[in-house]
């Protein structure tokens, strides 16, 4: 297959910092849009892949998995979109299409596997694929969103991971007007919890064992805030919350929260992949039917619905704005949560 080379940056080992190499991208097929990329969110899972925190990263290593640009070529049988028009591109970018899981448009949830944006097998080119931090990208139209008109394009690339990462458990949890749902952790993910729950309607409650993030939880749309070590507070919410969105990205003790679920409640987790510490107490479970799941990101169908739904109440998440020169400090500066709250790579700095 013929290919283009391309300005990137990546790693090239665990201890490597990001810096920048050329890569090959796939010249556009029938079913392909190629798409220059203007705007890249910087996703805990980026620093996660580039340190090899999760023991299977290839190197050389590219990140990035929220991706917003503009369609510069599109292939013979491209009917979704057309050249000049804005898009974006999250977190797969291929999946086998044809599992039962795949026809339900919950391709992230593919009977196979599917293909991430970085780190993942290629099927066209072999080897790994390679993100978002880059000059461009070439994907199946499948797996190109449509972005709405009226939305900033750089706080809206943090919705392709950050935001449907939080949509997907708020849609299949139903959660509408009257619904009491509660965010744990006030990052990233947290903020797009709070602003998406609050758009459809629900009462939102911000968990934190941080005094500080009172002010900007409800400036975000959050009715209260509630301080999780304050076992008074705790109890005044015991078997409140229709739904707990647990963000937090780290091992953590899930239990004090479990009793502020109501009957039926759940508490799903998104943002931390491993065994719980310490262990999960099943007894209030098992009283009041109330369960601990987990959500991964969501559906190509889902994901537009939720970058359409955003367009219509006009909800983008807040960003910082780096140059592509600066990521390695980026990825320290998250380590110590210091960023309000998603980085985002102006990927024009990658030309100069």
């Amino acid at each position: 297959m013929e290919t283009t080379n391309v300005k990137a940056y990546g790693t090239v080992s665990v201890d490597a910092p990001l810096k920048q190499m050329d890569i090959q991208r796939r010249n556009i097929t029938a079913k392909d849009i190629e798409i220059e990329i203007l705007y890249c969110g910087v996703c805990h899972s980026d620093l996660h892949t580039a340190r090899n925190d999760w023991g299977f990263t290839t190197y050389p290593a590219v990140p990035g998995h929220e991706i917003v640009g503009k369609v510069t070529k599109v292939g013979n049988d491209v009917t979704k979109l057309k050249v000049g028009d804005f898009a974006a591109v999250g977190c797969m970018v291929d999946s086998c299409q044809t599992c039962d899981n795949c026809k339900q448009d919950l391709e992230q949830y593919c009977s196979t596997g599917f293909t991430g944006t970085y780190n993942s097998a290629d099927k066209h080119l072999g080897g790994m694929t390679l993100g978002g931090y880059s000059e461009k990208i070439v994907v199946d139209e499948h797996f190109v969103l449509k972005v709405p008109a009226n939305l900033d394009l750089a706080a809206t690339a943090p919705l392709l991971c950050a935001g449907i990462t939080t949509w997907s458990p708020l849609r299949y949890w139903k959660v509408g007007k009257g619904s009491k749902v509660a965010v744990v952790g006030l990052g990233g993910l947290g903020h797009m919890a709070i602003k998406l729950a609050k758009g459809l309607g629900a009462e939102v409650t911000l968990f934190s064992r941080s005094l500080n993030k009172e002010k900007d939880a409800l400036e975000l749309g959050a009715d209260a805030v509630i301080i999780s070590t304050d076992e008074n507070q705790m109890n005044a919410v015991n078997g409140k919350f229709d739904l707990i969105i647990d963000t937090v990205p780290y091992v953590h003790d899930v239990n004090p929260y479990v009793g502020t679920l109501n009957t039926n409640g759940t508490l799903v987790l998104v943002g931390y992949l491993g065994g719980l510490e310490p262990i999960l107490n099943t007894v209030p479970m098992i009283m009041g039917r109330k369960s601990v799941a987990g959500s991964l990101i969501g559906g190509i169908a889902e994901t537009q619905e939720m970058l359409d739904f955003c367009g219509e109440h006009n909800i983008v998440s807040e960003i910082e704005v780096i140059k592509m020169q600066d990521i390695n400090e980026a990825y320290e500066r998250m380590l110590k949560s210091d960023v309000r709250y998603r980085f985002v790579i102006d990927m024009a700095s990658l030309k100069s």
